[in-house]
């Protein structure tokens, strides 16, 4: 695991937006998408098992949403 990396989980329940989000990370070397989770009980759970450094969440999903 490379420690310079900032692992990035992304939370949207738009798969478009998701798989559009994760493309355009891809392309900035120093960032690397660890996980993705189509709503927010998703989310906070794959946040606590992966630990990323930043979580990208959409702020109106279903069953958690990105304020919770």
């Amino acid at each position: 695991m490379d420690k310079d990396k900032v692992r990035i989980l992304v939370a949207d329940d738009h798969a478009m937006v998701r798989m559009g989000l994760i493309s355009l990370l891809g392309t900035v070397s120093r960032f690397s998408v660890v996980g993705e989770a189509e709503d927010g009980a998703e989310a906070v759970r794959l946040a606590s098992r992966l630990r990323p450094d930043i979580v990208l969440m959409d702020v109106m999903m279903p069953k958690v949403d990105g304020i919770e």
